[in-house]
């Protein structure tokens, strides 16, 4: 599904932060989409809680992200922590 998304950005971050941020949703994304490596996502993860060290920020981000592309930050993590698999791919509820 092709879609505008607006990524939820804190103007106070730099552009590699940014850069962080957006690949993280990207993944988000691709893992509804078309399905990713849970290993890459996990990377991506680690380099994203550098941007956002606290689980109410990340929360807050998540819940914007949701309203914009319907995809759950929250899930893919969960789902990416008990995968066993090398390609995983989420259902969109």
């Amino acid at each position: 599904m092709e879609q505008n998304i607006n990524y939820p950005i804190d103007p106070s971050w730099s552009v590699p932060e940014i850069e962080k941020v957006a690949h993280l949703f990207n993944l988000v994304a691709d893992a509804y989409e078309v399905g990713i490596n849970p290993a890459q996502f996990t990377k991506a993860y680690h380099d994203f809680k550098d941007v956002v060290p606290t689980k109410a920020q990340e929360k807050q981000l998540g819940r914007e992200f949701y309203r914009q592309s319907g995809y759950q930050l929250y899930d893919v993590v969960k789902a990416t922590r008990t995968s066993k698999q090398k390609r995983l791919k989420l259902k969109q509820e």
